[in-house]
């Protein structure tokens, strides 16, 4: 069996710089739980991952979509599908893997924190959050995606604060489903479902054009409001205005690029729609704190 650690056709990855994660440790708000790594590795074929010497992290397993397998320790094996999460805890050897036939999809969290311990408690072993009419699914994913989007947008004090208060209920909605779920979707208005419509609908969009130029007038048509309805709408649901927000895309995707292929970083410029090269630079460095050189170098060092 090919076995590969990352590389994934659609992934995205975020490995926090040492000196962030000891910024985390030392802050009193951060410390209680922080991230040092996340990502989405979607149809994740051949991925296989093994530790044998222990990490300090948790590391928490999300599977929407396909199938896999995890050991913990001398542990017995354990078969993980959709809708499924595991954690595997800290200071244990592991190993994981996608299924050959089914691989997985997942959303990927290390994490660690005076309050680690508790999250991971009782996640050993497979968890399921089989979708109902009460499951919330989409406002956790869409959590993950605050989370994401906000490391992503730079590692401020604040945004460490943040992304931390963001994972305590991210984490709590796993570990505390009844409570979670007990806010039922059938009671939401009308309007705000449509507005998730919206906005899901632009992104889809957004995503679709990635390699290319769109103009907010352009999204606005698209969903058939305004361009001013559109933005409103657009930064109540994502807190990001939409040009903001499909930098941040553009980006994400430039990460991809740099850490997994060999194109030069004028050729990424290009591929993200982005036909300044200058101005793709101090763009990636904005938004990820690094320059895109010397992303790619720590990403290599990894």
């Amino acid at each position: 069996m090919l076995k590969r650690k990352d590389g994934f056709t659609g992934e995205r990855c975020i490995v926090l710089p040492k000196m962030i994660i000891e910024m985390e440790k030392q802050d009193p708000l951060v410390s209680s739980l922080y991230i040092t790594d996340i990502g989405y590795y979607p149809v994740a074929n051949f991925h296989y991952r093994e530790r044998k010497d222990p990490i300090e992290q948790n590391v928490l397993i999300y599977c929407v979509e396909g199938t896999g397998w995890y050991q913990i320790g001398q542990g017995k094996r354990q078969d993980v599908g959709a809708n499924q999460y595991f954690i595997l805890p800290a200071g244990i050897p592991h190993r994981y893997a996608s299924s050959e036939n089914h691989p997985w999809t997942i959303y990927w969290i290390h994490f660690c924190g005076n309050h680690a311990s508790y999250y991971a408690e009782g996640a050993a072993t497979p968890q399921s959050i089989t979708p109902a009419m009460n499951s919330r699914i989409n406002d956790r994913n869409h959590l993950f995606e605050d989370i994401y989007f906000t490391l992503a947008n730079g590692y401020t004090r604040e945004n460490l604060r943040y992304s931390s208060s963001l994972l305590h209920y991210y984490l709590a909605s796993m570990r505390y489903l009844g409570q979670y779920r007990s806010r039922e979707i059938h009671q939401k208005n009308k309007e705000k479902v449509a507005e998730n419509e919206i906005v899901n609908a632009s992104v889809h969009f957004m995503k679709e054009n990635l390699e290319k130029k769109i103009s907010l007038q352009q999204m606005a048509q698209y969903t058939g409001y305004s361009s001013s309805h559109f933005s409103m709408l657009f930064k109540k649901e994502t807190g990001h205005s939409p040009l903001n927000y499909f930098n941040l895309l553009k980006i994400q995707y430039a990460c991809q690029l740099l850490s997994s292929t060999n194109m030069k970083i004028n050729q990424i410029s290009f591929k993200v729609g982005i036909d300044d090269s200058f101005y793709f630079s101090r763009l990636f460095t904005k938004l990820m704190g690094m320059s895109p050189k010397d992303y790619r170098l720590y990403m290599q060092e990894k």
